[in-house]
Formats: C-alpha cells, structure tokens, sequence
C-alpha cells in the first residue's frame, strides 16, 4: 500500500492552506483512496476530506441539565436555528452549526498562518473524516421535538409540550 504525502495530495506547502472541494455529499473518499491502495493518514487526511465538516460547527459545554428547569432552559435552547444538544463520554454539549467565516469555498482557510489556536491544535488522528461525530454520541438532541420526547420520557410528569 502507497502512502502519500500532503505535498503529494495538493500542491500547496504544508504549512498552506489545503485545498479541499466542497461539496453537499457524504464522505465517501475514503473507500476511494483505499480501493487505490492510498494509505489515510493524519497527514494526507485533510486533502481527501470533501466538506470541511470540523471547519462547520462549534460546541460549547454546558452543565449536565438535571432538573426540568435545566431541560426546560434547554428546550429553549434547542429551539434556535441551527443549534442541537448531545451528551458524550465528555459530557453535556451545544452544538452551532455555523460555518467558519474564514472558510473559502474550496475548504481553504482564509488565515490559515494566523489561525486560533484551536484551529491549530485540532488533531484530526479520529474525526470526521473517519466517522460522523454523532455516531460517539450517547443522547443526540437535533431539534425541540428530539429533546421533548426524552423529556417526558425521563419526566414522568412533564406537563408541557
């Protein structure tokens, strides 16, 4: 099995920006570059990736919602557009799905040498690419109706909704 390089994937130094194209399909590159006998690594990864999806959202722990206030408060939360709540072996979380203002449409990062350092720091070792986030979720809340279902379920009496 060949390895290829990040250099050999895209023609940008590694320390550019990667050039990525963007599409509304499923990863699929995957199956691809292993059926062409390409070895993914954490280096080369990023260059078969077709929708920046770690460059598309951020999270934001919460405190574990134990009371029907706390759930009540996220219900409220939930209700936004684009806003979603799941629990992991993390913890309680807020999702926004919001695309990153520096991300051009060919899955480039517009300041990639001046970067956050979170940016920076992303390993990408397990990500996306290899499975969606949501596959490591326990509980998954994309929407108010999601959330009040388990509500009233751990509620017993839930008198909203």
């Amino acid at each position: 099995m060949s390895v290829l390089t990040s250099s050999e994937i895209c023609p940008s130094p590694p320390n550019e920006p990667r050039p990525i194209t963007m599409t509304e399909q499923p990863l699929t590159f995957h199956a691809d570059a292993s059926s062409a006998g390409i070895e993914i690594t954490p280096e080369n990864k990023c260059g078969f990736c077709t929708n920046s999806k770690c460059c598309t959202y951020v999270t934001q722990e919460i405190d574990k919602p134990k009371s029907k206030y706390d759930f009540e408060h996220l219900l409220w939360q939930v209700s936004h557009e684009n806003v979603k709540a799941y629990k992991d072996e993390d913890g309680w979380f807020l999702l926004f799905e919001t695309r990153c203002t520096h991300l051009h449409p060919d899955g480039r990062c517009g300041i990639y040498d001046k970067r956050p350092e979170v940016c920076r720091e992303y390993s990408n070792d397990y990500c996306e690419f290899d499975a969606p986030a949501e596959d490591g979720f326990e509980l998954y809340f994309e929407d108010y109706a999601s959330l009040l279902k388990y509500c009233k379920k751990r509620f017993k009496k839930w008198k909203r909704g």
